[in-house]
């Protein structure tokens, strides 16, 4: 769909100079998502393999994140290859409903609700990024958690458009429950893309 220069802003690698590929498609359906226009991938030309390497090799990063969309409806192993091979280390975010096929350098899961995540999710995962968008989803949140691998890191993140109301209860969450951090969309404060 597109790509990207930027800095990472939520998650684990918060404030981390990234380049972004999105990818066109996706079919969970998130009804607070914030990229809807990436939906139908059929209104995404292609972009090569090179095109792709060569505009990641004009700036001067080390990390690529590979988003969406659901960026694990497809196969992105030649990207992967050939990115690391670049010397740039690989994150996918992923809501975990795909196998992925490549061994990507960081896992960040984001279960949705609207599609099931597949078992490995839970195995590969090195950051779970849960969407809070009512209050019945920190219950859902620790369903999650419990399934998870124990290297995982553990975020809650208020959906942007309820922020001013999830937050203070997200807060009050984390000084309960310590093993989560808050993760907020500092990228969209900054007014970045």
């Amino acid at each position: 769909m597109e790509s990207f220069y930027t800095i990472q802003g939520e998650g684990h690698y918060s404030g981390r100079a990234a380049y972004f590929i999105r990818t066109g498609g996706c079919d969970v359906g998130c009804v607070w998502c914030d990229v809807k226009e990436s939906w139908e991938a059929e209104n995404h030309p292609d972009t090569s393999l090179e095109t792709l390497l060569s505009e990641v090799n004009t700036t001067s990063t080390d990390f690529v994140v590979v988003t969406g969309g659901e960026p694990a409806m497809y196969s992105i192993e030649n990207l992967v290859i050939a990115l690391q091979n670049e010397g740039k280390e690989v994150a996918i975010e992923t809501s975990g409903c795909y196998p992925l096929d490549a061994k990507v350098d960081w896992y960040c899961f984001s279960p949705k609700k609207f599609k099931k995540p597949v078992p490995e999710a839970y195995e590969k995962a090195h950051e779970l990024k849960v969407v809070i968008f009512n209050k019945s989803d920190f219950k859902w949140a620790e369903e999650h958690a419990e399934k998870i691998n124990s290297e995982c890191f553990l975020y809650l993140q208020p959906e942007w458009s309820k922020e001013e109301q999830m937050l203070p209860l997200i807060i009050e969450y984390v000084k309960n429950n310590p093993k989560w951090k808050i993760s907020l969309q500092t990228h969209k404060y900054m007014n970045i893309p």
